[in-house]
């Protein structure tokens, strides 16, 4: 009996946190990989003005702890026995804050706020963008530099904190005279929770979630100056940029008791790069939870994108940096919840059967775009529709529609990201809650004409922080054994493989017709 009680006092676990759109997750892992213990709780969203979409900062801090020590509970474990945290976070939402008393001057401004789409419309026609876009084609024109040729065509979005920010420094009168006072910190949620966790000893974030702001320099890896003196925007408020595996020091003991060490920070999109274990050039991860998120590994150059494709830092592991190149659309599971809504199912599980139910989707096409159009049509004013809507149509035909949407939208990406980047794709991993839905896995995979893998836990971003902080921590050593650890759940195979299903590409294309037509629709 001792000695049992000796080795159960012996064992450790990794801690880690993702702090997503939509819930807060804690996952406490054993060396296996194996989740001892979970909790979960909402994030209540804020709609304060049409296209306003905020977050309470102290609900998001008294839910990390919650989660947190529910979590440790579930796992029967006590603090002490854990080794090290990982956090992931969801990226471009933003606030700021009083460096000395921490107290926030605003709500979390999510990236998915609309508050700045004129100002970006307005910036974007600007004729200042069209000198830069015009000195770019002539650097290009001499140079053959794809970055130049890039940078002609680059143009402002409203998923980007730039702009975002802009608008609070214009608006928030306190915000301004913080930063007159230099007394202002900005920070995402990854840094406002190390400077919750450490009692304001650390404002840092890392390269993975610097890079996703739109205002870090992904090719220099600096906070870009040229852009925060374009846009006036001051570079004594950005956080300290850290390595994804950097030590981000400990939290305070009075939080939960011990201190436990801060072992890795990382963007959800690419935590759950890192838990697919997609390492090598050309593996693919597709996240579809409240947003669809399709990342290539590049290796250690940045792609320069001309269709809206953009480069973030995946990962800065030591000397290893990595990039990825990401496409995404913004409304996947925000479709479905809202069908939801509506009633047009009550349980989000049924909704593949329903699918399946009928042999097509009665001529119905949905749009999704409640944040309008991302890549590659880059459209912020495009809006959610459904065309084609018969009386002979019902609620299983409005829910096909609605998933071959999302499938629509996965194959859109793909075939950007093998246009623009050229690389030979070799592993297409999905994850995510949407993930879940058998017939989005299968449409997917018939229309890219790929295998494409589910793995057994879709909550690839708790896993991929808790990898990075075990590795830094010594609990794991080496990629290999965390490439031992994964564990598949279904294989989705096209019929034909590797032809596309041809069959489905009439309902394509009017699709394709109904999305062009919802496009440019919120005019000024």
């Amino acid at each position: 009996m001792g000695s049992r009680r000796y080795s159960f006092k012996k064992e450790c676990f990794i801690l880690s946190v993702d702090v997503g759109t939509t819930s807060i997750r804690c996952h406490v892992y054993d060396k296996e990989a194996k989740v001892r213990g979970s909790c979960t709780t909402e994030v209540v969203p804020l709609y304060p003005e049409t296209g306003y979409v905020e977050m309470d900062p102290d609900a998001i801090w008294e839910g990390f702890i919650t989660v947190v020590k529910g979590a440790v509970q579930d796992a029967g474990v006590q603090m002490r026995q854990i080794d090290a945290m990982g956090i992931s976070t969801q990226r471009g939402t933003f606030t700021t804050w009083d460096r000395t008393t921490g107290v926030p001057f605003h709500n979390f401004i999510s990236w998915q706020d609309q508050r700045a789409a004129d100002l970006v419309k307005s910036w974007n026609s600007s004729c200042t963008m069209r000198a830069i876009h015009a000195s770019m084609k002539v650097i290009y024109l001499l140079t053959r530099q794809k970055r130049a040729l890039a940078a002609s065509l680059v143009v402002f979005s409203t998923q980007h904190v730039t702009f975002r920010l802009v608008w609070a420094l214009t608006h928030y009168k306190q915000v301004r005279r913080a930063v007159a006072e230099d007394n202002c910190c900005f920070g995402t949620i990854d840094t406002w929770i190390l400077f919750k966790l450490t009692k304001g000893r650390v404002h840092a974030t890392d390269y993975s979630n610097a890079s996703s702001t739109g205002i870090f320099d992904s090719y220099q890896l600096c906070w870009s100056g040229f852009l925060s003196f374009l846009v006036s925007l001051p570079l004594s408020i950005f956080p300290k940029v850290e390595n994804t595996d950097h030590y981000f020091g400990s939290t305070d003991p009075s939080i939960f008791g011990v201190s436990i060490p801060i072992m890795s920070v990382v963007a959800d999109q690419q935590a759950a790069m890192f838990g697919e274990c997609c390492f090598d050039v050309g593996d693919v991860k597709i996240t579809m939870g409240t947003g669809t998120f399709m990342d290539i590994n590049t290796g250690s150059k940045p792609h320069t994108s001309v269709a809206g494709l953009y480069p973030v830092v995946g990962w800065k592991i030591g000397s290893e940096l990595v990039y990825l190149a990401e496409g995404n659309a913004a409304d996947t599971g925000t479709a479905i919840k809202w069908a939801q809504e509506l009633e047009l199912f009550s349980d989000v599980q049924e909704t593949s059967d329903m699918a399946y139910s009928v042999g097509h989707s009665d001529g119905v096409c949905f749009v999704p775009s409640f944040s309008g159009l991302q890549a590659p049509h880059n459209d912020p004013k495009a809006c959610a529709s459904f065309m084609g809507l018969k009386p002979s149509t019902t609620k299983s035909h409005l829910v096909r529609a609605i998933l071959e949407s999302v499938a629509f939208r996965n194959k859109q990406l793909y075939e950007t990201m093998l246009r623009e980047t050229c690389i030979p794709i070799t592993t297409i991993r999905v994850d995510g809650g949407v993930s879940a839905n058998d017939f989005v896995m299968q449409l997917t995979a018939d229309l890219f004409g790929r295998k494409v893998s589910r793995p057994q836990h879709y909550e690839m971003s708790c896993l991929g922080a808790a990898f990075l902080a075990g590795l830094g921590k010594g609990f794991w050593r080496t990629r290999e054994e965390l490439k031992n650890l994964q564990s598949t759940d279904k294989t989705f195979l096209p019929p034909g493989a590797p032809s596309p299903n041809l069959e489905y590409m009439p309902v394509l294309h009017s699709w394709e017709r109904a999305l062009r037509r919802s496009m440019n629709w919120y005019k000024p």
